[in-house]
């Protein structure tokens, strides 16, 4: 075939060839290398039928590692001469880069000693070049030629016009295209080119500032994002004859444009510009380009700081700061001119609306200064303007518009943040202003950012907010107690609470607050004023505040434990005590909502203490509840003994208290040996099915599903679960406690799913053939809910839980196919528990995984909105929203049931349902308009009647929805 006259033939016979080095290349000697490409460089001469095959075997050779010196520059050489590459198909052309780029990659040395014979036969190869894909390997190449240093010689301005024809990038990708190149990846490639010498300066500067007056938005903002990439590497001499045209085009367009994104690019930009300016180290003789550019930034935007009413004060203010963040010299340079004028603007304009705009101006500089920290020789203004800026911050503080106190409030945490800034007779003024905005402004929000700002500044000032702070908080709590019985005084010592809690972001603070939490805890349960729950509940929020701002720090944290939890249990034994004894008294900390406060207390103070520390807190506490051993708690004297596990009516009070205990075990590190585990497990499992109590059997199960769930795999766990099971079977059959025994069910199978354990599926079947149950079957199905969503107390990762990824995902393989066979199968009385339970499992699980199971599915689904279980229907309609915009194809077949089913629905009686309704009539406005024309007159004149809803969160979807339609 080498030798035949036929063109085609010859072609073939290279082909053939070709295709063998390709699979073989690495397995040849160097002179069988030389010879095949002396060979292959006289075919390049052949005739052109030839020419892809022959650089099909060409690309193979330059794979080779036993390339002898000089062939790759031959090879080349060849190509640049004998190939017009331009004239090839796409493939060919690719072809051609591809051997280019393995020359560069292995043969670098070699290819440099062209000098600048290279690049210009590059330049040839590529000049025309239109395919994205070879596009994104020829701009790497020229990266490449720039980057490693290869000679360019007299041709930058030619490699630059065979790049930059291409910018900006214009190329919207056909559809279903195989290649997957986006315009994006072409855009960065070409700026990576475009910006990896500052020898393109001088060409590309004059083109970006083209570009930027251009009316395309993309070619603005595309020219915008090159120039910040080409300051990183240019200095002053590139920049110095643009730098007018640069700033003028800038101004203009945050000045006058409508789109936020071209605002952002230009600032990002001129921020660039000032960075690559205050690098630049300036020699005597040469004028200082940054003063000079400015200057020009002053001169055109600060006479705009003193209209704060006209429409130029924000870009105004916004280029100035771009300008002046760009380093320290910057800042000073723009704020000695800027601050002193804003001052004067604020004392100027009394309406509060201006005082606004010209301190959220005056707060971007002081931001800007947080950059660089502390500098020793600070030359700043700010310092010297201390007094002005803090009296302008404090008259804010004061002022009757709460917009104005939040920017005050603002500015506040900032200044406290700079170092030196605050004198310390500023710093008590800054603690009083805080106390008296949290404790007795009457906006909320005020109130609220002012306790926030006093955490952020506590741990910068402990000393002040510790001597200061909280003896004021401390003195407004004792007299909100005395005077509560206006509703102005329970107010103020919830704030109060909140407060001390807010502030407690340092240790030593930690240490003055807590026992003041802890006082007035005390105090509310003793006496008359014990009618108060939610005097409690308060006090148990803020604790549980400070607890997670201990969590972090090792000290503060076991500081916080052993203070916090010893006092809690000791408050509440001696509680169940009294009840015990005196049933009226300490019945407070025995209800349900109060105790449920206590345990994210007890849980956020146990789980980040170390295995250590949290064992010798497990040696006190489970020992109390199952000895009674109380001799670790405080004031430990109790009228009689502690025994919440033992049988007897009387003993109701100190059970409820197993809330507590499942607080504390259930977040231990998995490490942590829990003492006399057996014993406690089976107490936990009596007390679970026998107590009359809901709220006691409840936790009790809770307790145990917990334990279980991080026990160790083996047979003791085997032991007790089987123990469990034999505990449970019976009591589900028949008998008074059927539903303990289902509570029991579901949290140990809970606790199960989530480990993945072998006996979860068994107890999982025990529940799918309980929904079948008249009496049990709305709860077991209202249970999945239980099983699918995240437990807040236990059984969740924070408190360590035993929790493996995709549980819910497998969790739906293994039961959705029974669930769906169960509701076929089931008698009409209880179908609709099996739609609420899958209704549940939908719900939970992640929205990819659920589309792809959707077709089997709809069906369903759709006839769960004709179930009158309003549970149901919301859960269905909270599951088909999201699909609605995430499976159009799919929904679109069932469009008239949809319109239907959802339409009838917003006229329900119970309103979350006809919101959902609405929600999801709204959704299906994103299915193809095609499906929806058809129903647009029906679905208006249908949503007519919501828009009179009384309801007017209800009114308000229905607006939103008939809208969209």
């Amino acid at each position: 075939c080498l030798e035949n006259t036929d063109p085609r033939t010859r072609g073939r016979g290279i082909q053939l060839l070709s295709q063998v080095l390709l699979q073989c290349y690495s397995l040849l000697q160097e002179k069988e290398v030389l010879h095949l490409v002396l060979f292959y460089e006289n075919r390049l001469q052949d005739h052109h039928l030839v020419i892809p095959s022959v650089l099909q075997g060409l690309r193979a050779l330059s794979m080779c590692e036993v390339l002898s010196p000089g062939l790759a520059v031959s090879v080349l050489k060849a190509i640049f001469q004998e190939v017009h590459v331009q004239s090839l198909l796409q493939l060919d052309r690719h072809t051609v880069y591809s051997i280019i780029t393995n020359f560069m990659g292995s043969r670098e040395e070699e290819l440099k000693g062209l000098g600048a014979d290279f690049t210009f036969g590059f330049i040839q190869v590529m000049d025309g070049e239109k395919d994205p894909r070879n596009l994104l390997v020829a701009f790497q190449i020229v990266r490449d030629l720039i980057t490693k240093n290869y000679a360019l010689g007299p041709f930058v301005e030619e490699l630059f016009e065979v790049t930059s024809c291409y910018f900006p990038i214009d190329f919207t990708p056909p559809p279903n295209d195989p290649h997957g190149i986006q315009r994006e990846d072409l855009i960065l490639s070409l700026r990576a080119v475009l910006s990896s010498t500052p020898q393109f300066a001088e060409f590309l500067l004059p083109l970006l500032i083209e570009k930027m007056d251009s009316d395309l938005q993309s070619a603005k903002l595309d020219s915008l994002q090159t120039l910040t990439a080409c300051c990183a590497i240019y200095g002053q001499k590139e920049l110095q004859e643009f730098l007018p045209s640069l700033w003028s085009s800038l101004r203009r367009e945050v000045f006058q444009t409508a789109s936020e994104k071209v605002e952002t690019e230009c600032l990002t930009a001129l921020h660039a510009l000032s960075v690559c300016l205050s690098r630049s180290v300036v020699s005597s003789d040469t004028e200082d380009l940054l003063d000079s550019f400015l200057s020009n930034i002053l001169q055109d935007c600060r006479h705009h700081l003193c209209e704060p009413d006209m429409k130029l004060v924000w870009p105004s203010a916004k280029l100035l700061q771009a300008a002046a963040g760009a380093s320290l010299r910057a800042y000073n340079c723009i704020t000695r001119s800027v601050l002193p004028l804003l001052l004067e603007q604020y004392t100027k304009h009394p309406q509060s609306s201006q005082r606004r705009t010209i301190l959220e101006m005056l707060l971007g500089f002081l931001e800007l200064k947080q950059k660089w920290g502390h500098v020793e020789e600070d030359e700043s203004t700010l310092l010297s303007l201390q007094a002005p800026v803090c009296s302008v911050v404090f008259s804010a503080l004061t002022d009757p518009s709460v917009q104005l106190q939040l920017v005050g409030i603002r500015a506040l945490t900032v200044l406290g943040s700079l170092q030196g800034f605050l004198s310390p007779s500023d710093l008590e003024l800054v603690v009083d202003h805080l106390i008296r905005l949290a404790l007795h402004e009457e906006d909320s929000q005020s109130s609220k950012a002012a306790m926030e700002a006093a955490g952020s500044l506590a741990p910068i000032y402990p000393k002040v907010f510790s001597g200061r702070m909280v003896p004021r908080l401390e003195e407004e709590l004792q007299s909100g107690r005395e005077e509560e019985s206006s509703r102005d005084h329970c107010s103020l010592q919830q704030r109060c609470l909140q407060a001390l809690a807010a502030v407690s972001t340092h240790t030593s603070i930690v240490r003055d607050t807590v026992p003041v939490l802890l006082q007035h805890l005390r105090k509310v349960q003793k006496g008359s004023e014990a009618r108060n729950a939610q005097d409690v509940v308060s006090v148990c929020q803020s604790l549980h505040r400070v607890a997670l701002q201990c969590q972090q720090d090792v000290e503060g944290c076991w500081y916080y434990h052993q203070t916090v939890v010893p006092c809690l249990l000791a408050t509440a034994v001696q509680a169940a005590m009294q009840e015990s004894t005196h049933p009226l008294l300490g019945k407070v900390l025995l209800e349900e909502e109060v105790l449920a406060a206590m345990v994210p207390v007890i849980s956020a103070a146990t789980t980040h203490l170390s295995p250590e520390l949290a064992a010798q807190s497990a040696s006190h506490v489970v020992p109390l509840f199952l000895d009674g051993e109380v001799s670790f708690l405080p004031q430990n004297s109790f009228p009689c003994s502690f025994q919440p596990f033992e049988a007897g009516e009387s003993l109701e009070a100190q059970r409820r208290l197993v809330a507590l205990l499942m607080a504390f075990v259930c977040s231990l590190p998995h490490n942590v040996a829990i003492p006399q585990q057996e014993r406690l497990l089976q107490e936990l499992l009596a007390l679970s099915c026998s107590c009359n109590c809901p709220f006691t059997a409840t936790t009790a199960a809770k307790c145990f599903a917990g334990l279980v769930n991080k026990h160790p795999e083996g047979q003791q766990l085997d032991e007790i679960l089987q123990l469990a099971v034999n505990r449970m079977e019976p009591s589900l059959v028949e008998g008074p406690r059927r539903t303990q025994a289902l509570t029991l069910l579901l949290w140990v199978t809970k606790a199960l799913v989530l480990r993945y354990h072998p006996l979860s599926s068994h107890l999982t079947d025990k529940l799918l053939g309980l929904l079948g149950d008249s009496e049990l079957g709305p709860a077991v199905a209202d249970g999945f809910f239980l099983l699918m969503a995240e437990s807040p107390d236990v059984l969740h990762k924070g408190c360590h839980a035993n929790v493996r990824i995709m549980f819910r995902q497998r969790f739906f393989t293994d039961n959705v196919p029974k669930l769906v066979q169960g509701f076929h199968a089931a008698g009409p009385g209880v179908k609709a528990n099996y739609l609420k339970a899958l209704s549940h499992v939908l719900n939970h699980l992640p929205k990819p995984v659920l589309v792809t199971e959707l077709p089997t599915l709809l069906s369903l689904l759709l006839e769960a909105l004709s179930c009158s279980d309003r549970v149901v229907q919301l859960s269905t309609l909270s599951c088909l929203q999201p699909l609605l915009l995430e499976a159009p194809q799919i929904m679109s077949l069932h469009i008239d049931t949809l319109v239907t089913k959802f339409l009838g629905l917003t006229s329900s009686p119970t309103m979350a349902v006809r919101i959902a309704a609405l929600r999801c009539a709204h959704a299906l406005t994103s299915l193809p308009v095609t499906v929806l024309l058809p129903y647009k007159a029906r679905v208006i004149r249908a949503l007519a009647k919501p828009l009179d809803d009384k309801k007017r969160l209800v009114r308000k979807e229905a607006v939103a929805a008939r809208g969209e339609w």
